[in-house]
């Protein structure tokens, strides 16, 4: 019977529910017990109980959620994969999260992370890199990894992750499972542990694209608490397209093939997945994103300078860790800040001050944002001839632990498709599309700000077509009972 109930997709489970065919209460205590023998390190905190049953014709009917550990959570662990706040238990819980419980999908667990979400590997954790569950000798994507390896490997019927330049599409792609980045502003970031906040955005990690859309509808919206976020121009569908006529698909030169740094294998599976979506009836023509070879520089300093202030916040003295300093206030940040952040965290920290350090600030802060908005302009004039954009969602699978954890700029290029999308604010969805070398490759879908719906429909009419089956990574958690 639990493979069974394994084996069903969250919608699945929600129309199961709903139907009387299945108990909530059972579902919850199948993935609470895999969850709690997470042999992943992918959680930080698993719920003993569903504390709170979902409220009577909740559209999510019970089916519960793991929640990335940036996400505050009133009276559970909300460290964002750091020392600095170890322990540490909010008075209130994120819009988002909250938003979902309402909506009938309790908190099942919190998951691991890179710290602050710094990171493309999952390496920089204070509380232990994750596996990946296709080879636990390799990463699973960063900084969301813990919520990709969990959903991957059935430990988590969905979950939610944050992307800032690509923490949500990157380890989806190299977790094998689907990834959404939404319109900045669609999300409310209340209650997220902030890294970049012109950057950090909430999204969907599920099995499949109708998963992430059923997600999605119930996570979107205006928020009084944040005044970056939006009404969207419509309703969150669930998606039914079963072919791509009319569609015009944009792959620019910048961010594929030999120009874009793509292993042949990524680039096989790459092509692969377009000849796919011409037989669809899309067209698939050449574009240009003239500034996306620069959206790397730019964002590795907006993205530090826009952390080196969150972060400024966590001295010892309002809440997390404190470090006795001989009663010197000054020796006491120091002494906490050293040992509460790890390596990552402190070096964009120190990036960061620097390039909005006097006489540097326009020089270099200011020069990223005009790159920045070139980026921008580079996309609207793209989807004046194309409806979507497609890349690869990474350049390579996933790789061996600790094979760039030594190499900073290793590590960055990781992002080089992704983060031009979030440079520019846009939607972009990652849906497996392969294997190379029997490890899951990704493919990026990019539409204009709030084109999620029709970005939505050609995400799961490809997914349909290409019948990508991860489950050969459930044994990565462990094999169904």
């Amino acid at each position: 019977m639990s493979q069974h109930l394994l084996e069903l997709s969250a919608a699945q489970a929600v129309a199961a529910i709903r139907a009387g065919e299945l108990d909530a209460a059972e579902l919850f205590e199948l993935y609470r017990s895999r969850a709690a023998a997470d042999p992943l390190n992918a959680f930080t905190w698993v719920a003993e109980d569903a504390a709170v049953a979902a409220p009577a014709g909740a559209p999510l009917a019970g089916v519960p959620a793991a929640v990335k550990d940036l996400f505050c959570t009133e009276g559970v662990p909300s460290q964002s994969g750091s020392r600095i706040l170890e322990g540490y238990r909010p008075p209130y819980t994120a819009t988002v999260v909250a938003k979902l419980a309402k909506a009938g999908a309790p908190l099942l667990a919190k998951t691991n992370q890179d710290e602050f979400a710094m990171g493309s590997s999952n390496e920089n954790s204070a509380y232990g890199p994750v596996l990946n569950p296709w080879d636990r000798a390799r990463v699973p994507g960063g900084s969301s990894g813990g919520s990709a390896a969990a959903v991957a490997a059935g430990l988590a019927p969905w979950a939610l992750g944050t992307d800032t330049g690509g923490s949500i599409r990157q380890p989806a792609a190299f977790c094998g499972i689907v990834g959404l980045k939404p319109t900045y502003g669609a999300c409310s970031r209340y209650g997220m542990i902030a890294f970049a906040s012109s950057l950090d955005q909430a999204g969907p990690l599920t099995r499949d694209v109708t998963d992430a859309a059923l997600l999605l509808r119930h996570m979107v919206g205006r928020d009084q608490n944040d005044s970056t976020s939006l009404e969207l121009p419509e309703e969150i569908r669930l998606p039914s397209r079963g072919d791509l006529k009319g569609v015009r698909l944009g792959v620019p030169q910048e961010l594929t093939g030999t120009a874009g740094g793509i292993d042949p294998g990524v680039l096989a599976s790459f092509e692969a997945a377009l000849a796919q979506a011409q037989a669809l009836g899309a067209s698939v023509e050449p574009c240009t994103l003239p500034h996306a070879p620069h959206a790397l520089s730019a964002y590795y300093i907006i993205a530090p300078a826009e952390a080196s202030a969150n972060l400024a916040r966590f001295d010892g003295v309002r809440y997390g860790l404190r470090v006795a300093g001989d009663s010197d206030l000054d020796t006491m940040y120091s002494r906490t800040r050293a040992q509460g952040f790890g390596a990552e965290v402190k070096r964009r920290i120190m990036l960061g001050t620097y390039a909005l350090s006097s006489g540097y600030y326009d020089a270099y802060y200011g020069t990223a944002q005009r790159v920045r908005t070139r980026i921008s302009q580079d996309f609207q004039s793209a989807f004046a001839e194309v409806d979507f954009i497609v890349t690869p969602t990474a350049p390579t699978t996933a790789f061996e632990l600790g094979a760039k954890s030594h190499d900073p700029l290793a590590m960055y290029l990781n992002d080089v498709c992704t983060v031009p999308m979030s440079l520019a604010g846009i939607p972009a969805i990652s849906i497996p599309c392969g294997l190379s070398d029997g490890l899951p490759v990704g493919l990026q879908l990019a539409g204009p700000a709030f084109s999620e719906n029709a970005l939505l429909d050609a995400a799961y009419a490809l997914e349909q077509a290409l019948a990508f089956d991860g489950r050969s990574a459930w044994a990565g958690g462990g094999a169904p009972a």
